[in-house]
């Protein structure tokens, strides 16, 4: 592939939320010469401030490429007009949802040669610019999604760009792409919600009971509804088969559940609830590792950590001191105690030494 030149390139975002802000302050560090526009004249703005880029003027040179970061349900027809607007221009897109752009574009007969279609596998619960962040993409998954008559030249250049903001990139097809998607982003969005849901129906008090694994399967709940409505939408075929067969599985679990119950006898139903639960075992082992490897298996070390300033910042000095490479870290908060547990992933050959490092240091560890 050939190397674009970041100095003087020019690149023309339409939207400024989280994704076109962020991108925005990205490619600006590199070196692009970025301009900016979206219908809110107060939402352009701040992007500029926060350094995402210049505003939109009238005249000047035809951008080298214009990247649409509008809502899925309106970013077909954005793209629809850069693509006529500016007949020299390369555009791409950061929609969640591929099908139904590449559909819109066919069906208006644009000129597909000069639409690479993208989609960065990363965002935040928040939305808006002003929590955008210059290396939200950093080690993310760009998805590039040409199409079968994208010039060579305009595929390159959105995935330079998308290399220069600090993403991998790699290539699918829209249809390949929204499958992939349903699985393993739209679908974990919905499990989330419908969890943190149930929290509604219980007593403040039993909430107050939820530790580190709670927390990891509702976090992405905080996500913007209108935002996960349109991509839901623009994804509904996919994600409506993903959610088929987790309903047959579940409907399996549920008369599992109720075979245990004192009334049943019970035949079989273990065997389905640990079917169940070895399964999840199996999909979880398949999720990319550190630095994309295969996951290892690592040793956890649990330190308690007081809750005042410059504690976390100590320990994490004293895990280096030790000579061991830390490989994940989790935090938890003790319920109503002034310290947090504070878990360290380590390969297992490390594990012991690390704990018997932090208890000379005066950490407590738990066992």
């Amino acid at each position: 592939m050939g190397e674009v030149r970041a100095v003087g390139m020019k690149v023309q975002i339409r939207g400024t939320g989280l994704i076109g802000t962020s991108l925005g302050i990205a490619l600006s560090r590199k070196g692009y010469a970025v301009t900016l526009s979206d219908p809110s004249p107060t939402a352009e703005r701040l992007a500029r401030d926060l350094g995402a880029g210049a505003l939109v003027t009238g005249g000047g040179d035809e951008p080298d490429l214009i990247v649409v970061a509008a809502p899925p349900d309106v970013a077909g027809a954005v793209v629809q007009c850069a693509l006529a607007d500016h007949p020299s221009s390369v555009v791409t897109d950061v929609a969640s949802v591929k099908g139904v752009i590449l559909t819109h574009l066919i069906d208006v007969g644009a000129d597909l040669s000069r639409y690479v279609g993208g989609h960065p596998m990363a965002g935040r619960e928040r939305s808006g610019a002003m929590h955008a962040r210059g290396d939200l993409f950093e080690g993310r998954a760009w998805v590039i999604v040409p199409t079968d008559v994208s010039r060579t030249s305009a595929t390159d250049l959105v995935q330079q760009i998308a290399r220069d903001a600090g993403s991998v990139t790699m290539v699918m097809a829209a249809s390949e792409h929204d499958k992939a998607v349903a699985t393993v982003s739209h679908v974990p969005q919905i499990v989330s919600s419908l969890v943190a849901a149930q929290l509604r129906l219980i007593d403040q008090d039993a909430v107050a009971l939820a530790g580190q694994g709670l927390r990891d399967v509702t976090r992405i709940a905080a996500s913007d509804p209108r935002l996960w409505t349109q991509i839901l939408a623009g994804n509904a075929e996919a994600v409506g088969g993903v959610l088929r067969r987790v309903h047959g599985e579940l409907g399996e679990l549920i008369e599992a559940l109720h075979g245990l119950m004192p009334e049943s006898d019970g035949l079989g139903s273990l065997d389905v609830v640990a079917r169940a639960l070895t399964a999840g075992n199996s999909g979880h082992a398949l999720i990319p590792g550190k630095h994309g490897a295969a996951p290892a298996a690592y040793d956890s070390v649990t330190a308690l950590v007081p809750d005042t300033p410059g504690e976390l910042a100590r320990l994490l000095t004293d895990v280096g001191e030790a000579g061991v490479n830390l490989e994940d870290l989790r935090l938890d908060h003790g319920l109503g105690q002034p310290f947090g547990l504070a878990e360290i992933l380590v390969v297992p050959a490390a594990a012991e030494r690390l704990r018997r490092a932090l208890e000379r240091q005066g950490w407590r560890v738990l066992e």
